[in-house]
């Protein structure tokens, strides 16, 4: 599903990305000094905003598949692939069952998976226990590159002057020409009724429309000495089994995690908890294929929705044991350094 923006909105980022003091990369240079970007954002900004080629390729849209005891006692787990899924095994033999995600993305945990959504979609994440989350666990992975990416940052100033709320999605759909009824029309709905959602007690939560208002958010609640990380591989791989080397590293038990939405310009959802423990996760391939995931581990879910799609797929109750999942291609954790 694509989004178009009208041409003035390009002919103004053209505009502002002339002023380099104006652009959000400088922005981030300049709250940020020394935090590299990672490559989840750099892909978003404008083509007159990036200073560097893309080094590396980030995780696709994926989850995970929970399965059963490999030969030589390592867990088996399969990832999603191309656009991402996630299934698990109910039998050694067993139909693998994908979620389809809903209005709500997996990562509002306010929301309750209906069971009519269990079934066979790839465009979710799935969610897994972080005792799974060791030297030996095999995983089925595909690696893709990142496609490319029309919803790329405004410069907030134009960001700023955009309405973002319910009451005024008539407007929005007017601005960028969605047609009201249509599947993007809806997208658009969901991504803001989710942002204005309740919170989960315990966070901080956010929906920024800038690069520029997710810098503010994260050193806010962090301060400005922190790193951000996204999931990252070498090269662009098909379906392959991928063990966990050696070499898993928690980076932190705190920090903010920003999803990427789906809107006609770069909007994240970024949320901040002191519960949360983030991994960087090594993994070799059958081929000889390295790649370096980041792993997020929720340690207290209690005040989740029951019915919350990662309870229903791994068959556990509300703040029983910490779960897990791996970012996506296009989203980050921030952590202090």
């Amino acid at each position: 599903m694509e989004f178009h923006i009208l041409p003035i909105v390009t002919l103004f980022m053209l505009t502002v990305a002339t002023n380099a003091a104006l652009s959000p990369e400088f922005y981030w240079k300049s709250m940020l000094p020394t935090t590299p970007m990672p490559k989840a954002i750099t892909d978003l900004l404008h083509p007159d905003w990036k200073e560097e080629k893309e080094r590396c390729l980030d995780v696709g849209n994926g989850g995970v598949e929970k399965g059963n005891q490999g030969e030589g006692g390592g867990t088996d787990v399969n990832v999603g692939g191309g656009n991402g899924g996630v299934s698990v095994h109910t039998a050694p033999k067993g139909k693998p069952v994908h979620v389809e995600v809903g209005p709500h993305s997996p990562f509002d945990y306010n929301y309750a998976a209906s069971e009519t959504q269990l079934h066979d979609d790839p465009n979710v994440v799935l969610f897994f226990l972080e005792k799974n989350l060791h030297h030996g666990t095999k995983l089925d992975l595909h690696f893709s590159q990142t496609s490319t990416v029309e919803a790329t940052f405004l410069p907030r100033p134009l960001a700023d002057s955009i309405p973002f709320s319910s009451n005024n999605v008539n407007d929005i759909l007017h601005r960028f020409s969605i047609k009201e009824g249509s599947d993007e029309a809806q997208v658009v709905k969901n991504t803001i009724s989710e942002c204005e959602g309740p919170i989960i007690r315990g966070e901080e939560k956010r929906c920024v429309t800038s690069l520029e208002s997710m810098v503010d958010f994260a050193t806010s609640t962090l301060g400005n000495n922190i790193d951000a990380i996204s999931t990252r591989v070498g090269k662009e791989r098909e379906w392959q089994q991928y063990k966990i080397a050696p070499g898993v590293k928690k980076l932190g038990e705190k920090g903010v995690v920003c999803h990427k939405e789906k809107y006609p310009y770069a909007v994240f959802y970024c949320h901040k908890s002191d519960n949360t423990n983030a991994y960087s996760v090594p993994l070799e391939g059958a081929d000889g294929s390295r790649a370096k995931a980041v792993a997020v581990c929720h340690t207290d879910t209690s005040n989740w929705n029951p019915k919350h799609l990662a309870f229903q797929v791994l068959k556990v109750q509300p703040g029983t044991v910490p779960v897990c999942h791996f970012l996506p291609q296009d989203h980050v954790v921030f952590i202090p350094k």
